[in-house]
């Protein structure tokens, strides 16, 4: 099966073209440059040669370049596979990277001066670390290593370029820390450099308020006001009692420091769900995650209880919520940290835990010891160009894996219509600004092996029996065309029937016209939810909110299909956009200067999502 990465483009980050050679002859490649620095951060100086870094080299997986035709066989409706998901052994065997692999780039750092005692391959091979300083770093790599600061404060290092000998370039996905600014180092004097956290108020897609309502409304007819679980349930025909809970599982991701806080979600049980007042997620602590007992603020509340309160309320008290804290009050956490909880063979040392400083999480780090649940929905994205485009493909990678052992990934597509986070775009040469003019999309939702999810609202003077429109209040929904990843089978076909009808009204110079992943998938609801914060009610908009409304249907599903003896669903998206399951409410209205219309369009995807529908066409299989 084809390739579905792009090469990358001209005003993105440079990758290194895959040669092998002579060892003996071998020449320098670059391997990655990054051609900007992210919004946010300012070069200070240059890093003292004397600081300790632990390299990690990415190793090249086995047959990840079948890993397409291999997540269809199990996902695709028309596959006599259907349904038949890999265990965590299949993955770790069907993937780990060679021993030429392994050998390749041990003997050369060997042949480069670093005795086999500094080196260490993690236990399932995909991953070769160094214990080096930056002095050796920078001869290896040919780099030259720099101190940034973060306007929050954090510090980091990074280069902007690395080079690898020619005959190891094709054994090597990336390197660590390089040109990331994903990435942990210590200095000998315990002075920390990293990465600004998933999680920090400020970082990342986070939803919006308009502050505290007087009154509640909870009468059908004003949900144009204000959005509560009854105007989910009638929109979407979700009107269902869970009866497989006890074999089921729905999992909601928070990241460090946003957490929620019980009173909230009691005083929202309290008012719209049976039976869960005083009922908590199934807390699952990954690297020392935790819940504080106390509110803070929106900043700090407002995800995490958003997300809870309503996943929790349409999946009813017949159905158990976990929730996965990742990451402690120190160190925070990345994407990374997570999917190294749920798979082993993905775990980078990170070097972090056990942390000293205070209130660090002092265990060791979690590696393959979480459990995914059947259904995983996270409300948190960067932008595709905050990351190199070989870290993006490994991570994607990641989730095309855990797809096939049968895990629905949903991720929200971003608040700021076709923009980065905060309304950042691209400019020509790669770097972020409020007035640049690409086109400048949202990672993981450009992956193609998870679902993304844009938002819809109820305008104001409709009801719940109208056909949505595309959200514009105070959010616009995120969606576009992927710079790194190109269009996949599954969605194909309606990508370029779009295309063809609704000619995009931009020129082509300012986002990707060549064929690439286009998002979201489908949406739901995103504006005016009644949301339970710090103790009273607040008005909360964004695909934050679209992406659990969506992840509870799917787990209800799930729920039916298990009850029959079925399998969960897993990966969904060859099967949304295939004939005959376009079971989708279709949004209107033009929206960011792209026509929303009938099928895919780039705005809310294939439409919002209709219970009955989806249900009956999902037990068929």
């Amino acid at each position: 099966m084809r390739s579905l990465f792009l090469p990358v483009l001209s005003f993105t980050l440079s990758l290194a073209a895959s040669a092998i050679a002579d060892p003996t002859l071998s020449h320098w490649q670059l391997h990655e440059r990054r051609s900007h620095i992210p919004a946010g951060w300012t070069r200070t100086q240059k890093l003292d040669s004397s600081v300790s870094v632990p390299l990690r080299f990415a190793l090249a997986q086995s047959n990840i370049e079948n890993i397409e035709a291999l997540l269809y066989d199990v996902s695709h409706p028309d596959s006599p596979n259907y349904g038949n998901h890999w265990s965590a052994s299949q993955i770790a065997a069907k993937f780990a990277p060679s021993t030429e692999s392994i050998d390749t780039v041990r003997s050369w750092l060997i042949d480069s001066g670093v005795e086999p005692h500094r080196m260490k391959l993690s236990p399932t091979k995909g991953w070769l670390e160094v214990a080096s300083t930056v002095e050796e770093a920078e001869n290896l790599l040919l780099a030259e290593y720099h101190v940034y600061d973060h306007e929050t404060g954090t510090k980091h290092i990074a280069c902007e370029s690395y080079h690898l000998p020619e005959h190891v370039t094709p054994h090597v996905d990336f390197v660590t820390p390089t040109i990331h600014f994903d990435a942990k180092v210590q200095k000998r004097t315990d002075k920390s450099y990293g990465r600004v956290p998933i999680g920090q108020p400020g970082q990342g897609s986070t939803p919006k308020t308009t502050g505290q309502i007087d009154g509640l409304l909870t009468q059908i007819e004003d949900c144009d006001k204000q959005i509560t679980p009854i105007c989910l349930r009638a929109l979407y025909g979700l009107w269902y009692q869970p009866i497989a809970g006890d074999k089921n599982s729905y999992g909601i991701v928070e990241y460090s420091p946003q957490a929620y806080v019980q009173s909230d979600l009691d005083m929202f049980a309290k008012n719209f769900s049976t039976g869960l007042q005083g009922v908590s997620p199934t807390l699952v602590s990954i690297d020392g995650g935790s819940v504080p007992t106390s509110a803070s603020s929106f900043d700090y509340n407002g995800e995490s209880n958003l997300d809870l309160e309503y996943g929790m309320t349409l999946v009813t008290k017949g159905q158990n919520v976990t929730l996965y804290q990742v990451g402690d009050s120190v160190e925070g956490a990345s994407f990374n940290t997570f999917l190294d909880a749920l798979d082993g063979t993905y775990c980078t040392f990170e070097g972090v835990y056990p942390d000293t400083a205070s209130g660090g999480y002092s265990g060791q780090e979690d590696c393959g010891t979480v459990t995914p649940a059947n259904v995983i929905s996270t409300s948190y994205g960067y932008n595709e160009a905050d990351l190199s485009a070989a870290y993006a493909i490994r991570q994607c990678n990641e989730y095309g894996k855990l797809g096939l052992m049968g895990v629905t990934f949903l991720f929200s597509s971003g608040d700021w219509g076709v923009a980065g986070n905060g309304g950042y775009c691209l400019n020509a040469d790669g770097s972020q600004s409020p007035d640049g003019a690409i086109f400048n999309p949202a990672f993981p939702a450009t992956c193609p092996y998870v679902t993304a999810v844009g938002a819809t609202q109820v305008s104001p003077g409709q009801n719940v029996w109208e056909p949505e429109n595309a959200c514009q209040q105070v959010i616009y929904s995120g969606g576009g065309f992927s710079n790194y990843f190109s269009t996949p089978d599954y969605q194909k076909a309606a990508v370029e029937g779009y295309l063809q009808t609704n000619p995009i009204s931009y020129s082509k110079d300012i986002y990707n016209s060549t064929g690439s992943r286009a998002y979201p998938d489908l949406s739901a609801n995103g504006a005016n939810y009644a949301v339970a914060i710090d103790g009273s009610f607040s008005l909360v908009y964004g695909t934050s909110a679209a992406s659990p409304v969506v992840g509870a249907i799917l787990t209800m599903v799930n729920d039916a299909r298990i009850s029959y003896g079925k399998p969960p669903l897993g990966f969904i998206n060859p099967t949304i956009y295939s004939a005959g399951y376009h079971q989708w409410h279709e949004p209107r209205v033009r929206h960011s200067g792209i026509n929303t219309t009938k099928g895919w369009d780039p705005v809310t995807g294939l439409g919002t999502p209709y219970f009955p529908s989806l249900l009956a066409k999902w037990l068929a299989l």
